[in-house]
Formats: C-alpha cells, sequence, structure tokens
C-alpha cells in the first residue's frame, strides 16, 4: 500500500475546512432564523394584548350604552 500524495492530502484538508466552514454558516444562518421568530412571536403577542383591550374597551362603552346612567360612578 502505497502513502498518498501531497496534492491528495491537500485535497482532504482543504474539504475538510469547507465542511466545517459550512457547518458554522449553517449554525449562524439558524441563529438568525431563531431570533426573527422570536421577534415574530414578540409581536403577534403584542397583537392580541392589544385586540383584548380593544375588545374590552369597546364591551365597556356598550355596557355604559346598557345600563341608565344614575349608576355610572
Amino acid at each position: 500500500m502505497q502513502g498518498k500524495s501531497g496534492w491528495e492530502k491537500q485535497k482532504k484538508e482543504e474539504e475538510k475546512e469547507e465542511a466545517g466552514k459550512r457547518r458554522e454558516e449553517k449554525e449562524k444562518r439558524k441563529i438568525r432564523k431563531k431570533g426573527k421568530m422570536m421577534e415574530v412571536k414578540k409581536v403577534a403577542e403584542e397583537w392580541e394584548i392589544w385586540d383584548e383591550e380593544e375588545e374590552v374597551a369597546k364591551s365597556e362603552a356598550e355596557a355604559k350604552k346598557l345600563v341608565p346612567e344614575k349608576f355610572h360612578r
């Protein structure tokens, strides 16, 4: 069995380095994507809270219309 020539060893090392770089880039993309998802979830939660507050305000206004004024404080 013969040993590998210099260019074959170099090619293997380059392939390993390239695979490592691709793996790192993939991890970075995952982190960025996760960060964006967190932002989207925050915005969605804020919208839900805002919708609930708006709904409560509407129901309070309707209640005031239905209840005679003498019961309002």
